[in-house]
C-alpha cells in the first residue's frame, strides 16, 4: 500500500490515517507509490472510457465516486499548438481529475466531514464528488471568488465559507478547520493523491498522440498542481521506457501574481523573501496564488525538464479569451493563459490545456 513521505525531512504516515500534513514541519506530502507495470497504447482500447483505464499506474482502482472524468478531446490549434479540452470535465475544469482521488480516498476512509479550500474550481469539483460519494463537505473560498463557482459549490450541497481576505487567508482557516478530529482534509495542495489523479492529462496526451508527447507542455500554475502532476507523469513514463525524452515543461503565471516565475528567474530554489513583480488583483485568479506550499518542487521540475517560466499581462489574457471564443472555444479567464503565453509558437509542438469553462467567470471586463 502506498505511504506518505515527506519530501523535506523523510517523515512517514500511513495513508489509512488523517494525517494532511508532515507533523514534523507542516509541509506537504508526497506519495511512495510505483506503477504496478507498464501500459500500451494497444491494450487501452477495449478499457473503460475515463482516466480509470490507467489503472496500472494509479494509486486507488475501483473507483466508486467517478463521473465519468477525463478522456477530454485534444484539438490542433495551429501548425505546432494543440489545446486539451478539460473544460469538458463533469464541473467544467481539469481540477475533477484530482478531485475523484480525494474523494474517493474519503470515502474508504469514512471520515465525519470533508474540508477544502479553493479560489472556486478545485472547491466546486471536490463538492461535486463529495455529493457522489455522500460525504459532508465544507468549501472555503475567498471573498470576490466567482459567483458563478459559489452557486456551484452550493448546488453540489456543500456548506460554504466565504473568508474575508486573499487566497491565503483561505487556506488559512481551512487548515485550521482541518486539525479538528475526524476532519478528511480534501486539499489539491497538500494531499499527493490529488496530483496522481492531474498526472492523467499528460498519460493521455501519451495515449491520443500514439505513444510519444510533444516537445513541451505548458500549464498554469499557481499551486502547480497540474504541473507537478505532468512531471509525474513524464518521469513514469519515461522510467517504464515508454518515451525515449520527456518534454518540457513551460510554467505560465500572470504578471499580477508570478512569485515563482520570480523565483526562477532569480535562480532561486524557493520562493523569494521579497518577490518580485507586484501582488495585485488578476482576471487569472485560479493561479493567484502568492505563496505555493510546493514551490521548491514546482521550480525543481521545471528546471529539471529543461522548461521555463512565462507571464502573460491582463491585457494578453483578455486578447486570448477572445482569441479563443472566436475559434469556438469559451474559457475561462485563468484557463487562457497558456495560449496567451504560447499561442504564436512555431519552432516545436507543445499542448495547452484549456482548464475552465468560460461560463465560471463570463468574459473579462
Amino acid at each position: 500500500m502506498p505511504t506518505y513521505i515527506c519530501p523535506q525531512d523523510g517523515t512517514r504516515a500511513d495513508t489509512t490515517a488523517l494525517t494532511w500534513c508532515c507533523p514534523a514541519c507542516r509541509g506537504p506530502w508526497d506519495l511512495d507509490f510505483e506503477p504496478s507495470a507498464a501500459l500500451s497504447p494497444n491494450s487501452l482500447s477495449t478499457r473503460v472510457n475515463s482516466l480509470w483505464r490507467y489503472e496500472e499506474v494509479l494509486p486507488l482502482g475501483s473507483p466508486a465516486t467517478t463521473l465519468g472524468e477525463g478522456r477530454t478531446p485534444l484539438v490542433p490549434l495551429t501548425g505546432t499548438v494543440s489545446a486539451k479540452l478539460d473544460f469538458l470535465m463533469p464541473t467544467l475544469s481539469f481540477k475533477d481529475r484530482g478531485a475523484v482521488m480525494l474523494a474517493e480516498l474519503a470515502r474508504r476512509l469514512s471520515p465525519e466531514r470533508v474540508v477544502a479550500d479553493s479560489s472556486g474550481n478545485a472547491g466546486t469539483s471536490v463538492a461535486a464528488y463529495c455529493a457522489r460519494a455522500s460525504l459532508p463537505c465544507t468549501v472555503y473560498v475567498p471573498e470576490g471568488t466567482s459567483p458563478k463557482k459559489t452557486e456551484q459549490i452550493r448546488a453540489h450541497g456543500a456548506r460554504l465559507e466565504i473568508v474575508p481576505g486573499d487566497r491565503e487567508a483561505t487556506a488559512l482557516a481551512a487548515r485550521a478547520a482541518a486539525d479538528a478530529p475526524g476532519t478528511f482534509y480534501a486539499s489539491h495542495v497538500f494531499n499527493p493523491y490529488f496530483l496522481h489523479g492531474t498526472k492523467t492529462y499528460v498519460y493521455e496526451l501519451w495515449e491520443d498522440l500514439g505513444g510519444r508527447l510533444p516537445d513541451a507542455i505548458a500549464v498554469p500554475v499557481g499551486n502547480g498542481t497540474l504541473l507537478l502532476g505532468a512531471a509525474l507523469a513524464t518521469a513514469e513514463l519515461h522510467a517504464l521506457g515508454l518515451i525515449e525524452e520527456r518534454p518540457a515543461l513551460i510554467a505560465v503565471q500572470a504578471e499580477a501574481v508570478s512569485p515563482l516565475a520570480a523565483a526562477f528567474r532569480a535562480g532561486a530554489t524557493e520562493l523569494l523573501d521579497e518577490p518580485a513583480g507586484s501582488l495585485s488583483p488578476t482576471l487569472a485568479e485560479g493561479i493567484a496564488i502568492s505563496r505555493p506550499p510546493r514551490a521548491r518542487a514546482v521550480l525543481a521540475a521545471v528546471r529539471e525538464s529543461g522548461g521555463t517560466f512565462l507571464t502573460v499581462s491582463e491585457e494578453q489574457i483578455r486578447a486570448a479569451q477572445l482569441d479563443l471564443a472566436s475559434r469556438g472555444f469559451y474559457v475561462e479567464t485563468t484557463g487562457v493563459a497558456c495560449w496567451a503565453a504560447v499561442g504564436d509558437w512555431t519552432d516545436r509542438s507543445v499542448v495547452v490545456p484549456l482548464c475552465g469553462a468560460g461560463l465560471k467567470t463570463g468574459l473579462a471586463n
